[in-house]
C-alpha cells in the first residue's frame, strides 16, 4: 500500500477535529483556508533549508577525509557520485522532494546507511516526553502563579514571585543544570546525571524501570521548564490583570457576582489567550530548545541527532529533522487558532466583536 503524502495526513486529522469540536461554518473555512496556506509555506521553508544547508562549508564525503592520506580525490568524487552530490542543486532538491511526498525521507549519509525516517522514528519519543512533560509542568504551575500575582498585586507574595521570574529568566539552562549535576548528581549522590536508566535496566520489575527512567528524566525536565515556567507565569499576570480591570469585569461586581466565579469563570478564559499563543510558538523549540538539554544530559533524542548531524553534514538527515521541524511550526499555529475559538466564543461563531 502506498503511503500518502504528509500534507494528506495532516489535513485529514484536522478536518477530523473541526467535525468533532463542531465549529461554525466561517471558523472552520478560516481553518481549512490556513491548512492549505500551510503546503507552499512548507515547501519554501525546505527551499531555503535546503540552499543554507548546502551554502555551509564542507561536504559530507570531504569532512573528516582532509588527512587521511588513504581517500584520494577519486574516492572522493566517486562517493559525490554515489550520493547524488554531483548533480546540480535544484536536481538535488527536486529528487530529495519527490521522495518527500511520499514519506521517504532517504538514507542517512553516516556510516550506518540506515533510513532517515528509522532514525528520527528512534529519536523522538525521547525528546517529545522530555518537553511535553515540561510543557505540563510550565503549564500546572505558571498559571496559578500568574493568577495569584495577579489577585494579589503588589503584594509581598507578588514581589517574591516576580523576583523568581527575573531569576529563572536569568539563569542559563547550561549552567543552572551543571549545577544540579554536581549538587544533587555528584556531591549528594540523590539523582542520577546522564542516560535514560541505570546498567542494570533489564534486570529490573516494571515499576522499578518507570521509577529509574523517572529519576533520570526529573532533571532534565526541571532545566527544560524553568525558563518557560518564568517567562509563561508573567505573561498570565499581566493577561489576568488587563482582563479583571475590564468594563465587564466591573459590571459583574457590580451585580454582585461572586468574586470566585469572576476570576475563574469570567475572567480566566480571557487571560488565557496570550497563553495559548506561547504554547502554539513553543511546539518548534521542542527540537531547538532540546540540543542543549540533551548534550548535557547524554539523552538519546532529536537535538543530540539533529547536532550529531549538522555537525557530520549529514544533508538528508538534517533535511528530515527540518521538515519535522516546519509541520511542527505550523501545526502550533493551527493548533493556536483552534484554541483560540475556544477560549473566545466570537472567534468560534465568527464575529469579529
Amino acid at each position: 500500500m502506498p503511503r500518502l503524502p504528509l500534507t494528506v495526513y495532516l489535513c485529514l486529522f484536522i478536518c477530523s477535529f473541526l467535525v468533532r469540536l463542531r465549529y461554525s461554518h466561517a471558523v472552520t473555512q478560516y481553518l481549512l483556508k490556513r491548512l492549505a496556506g500551510m503546503i507552499p509555506l512548507l515547501f519554501g521553508i525546505t527551499i531555503i533549508s535546503f540552499g543554507m544547508m548546502h551554502l555551509a562549508p564542507g561536504e559530507p564525503v570531504v569532512v573528516g577525509q582532509e588527512f587521511n592520506p588513504k581517500v584520494s580525490a577519486q574516492d572522493i568524487e566517486r562517493l559525490r557520485a554515489y550520493y547524488g552530490l554531483d548533480k546540480p542543486l535544484h536536481e538535488q532538491y527536486l529528487n530529495w522532494l519527490n521522495r518527500l511526498v511520499v514519506l521517504d525521507f532517504g538514507k542517512s549519509f553516516s556510516a550506518d546507511g540506515r533510513d532517515v525516517i528509522d532514525k528520527i522514528s528512534e529519536r523522538i519519543p525521547v525528546t517529545l516526553w522530555i518537553n511535553i512533560l515540561a510543557m505540563l509542568l510550565i503549564i500546572i504551575i505558571a498559571i496559578p502563579i500568574g493568577i495569584i500575582s495577579a489577585v494579589k498585586r503588589d503584594s509581598w507574595l507578588d514581589k517574591c514571585m516576580t523576583i523568581f521570574v527575573f531569576i529563572g529568566f536569568a539563569i542559563p539552562s547550561f549552567w543552572l543544570g551543571l549545577l544540579l549535576m554536581i549538587s544533587l548528581g555528584v556531591n549528594m549522590n540523590l539523582l542520577p546525571i546522564s542516560g535514560l536508566h541505570d546498567y542494570n535496566w533489564q534486570q529490573m520489575g516494571f515499576w522499578q524501570q518507570q521509577a529509574d527512567l523517572m529519576s533520570h528524566l526529573l532533571l532534565p525536565i526541571f532545566v527544560s521548564a524553568i525558563g518557560g515556567l518564568a517567562g509563561m507565569s508573567r505573561f498570565m499576570r499581566s493577561g489576568m490583570l488587563e482582563v479583571i480591570s475590564s468594563d465587564y469585569i466591573t459590571t459583574a461586581r457590580a451585580m454582585g457576582v461572586p468574586e470566585q466565579s469572576i476570576r475563574y469563570r469570567l475572567a480566566l478564559k480571557n487571560a488565557l489567550l496570550p497563553i495559548i499563543t506561547l504554547l502554539g510558538l513553543s511546539i518548534p523549540g521542542l527540537i531547538g530548545g532540546s540540543v542543549i538539554v540533551e548534550q548535557l544530559f547524554s539523552l538519546p533524542g532529536m537535538g543530540l541527532l539533529f547536532f550529531e548531524a549538522v555537525m557530520s553534514r549529514d544533508y538528508p538527515l538534517v533535511m528530515g529533522i527540518t521538515v519535522i521541524g516546519a509541520v511542527l511550526t505550523l501545526l502550533g499555529n493551527l493548533i493556536a487558532d483552534i484554541s483560540y475559538a475556544w477560549a473566545d466564543p466570537r472567534i468560534r461563531h465568527g464575529r469579529n466583536g
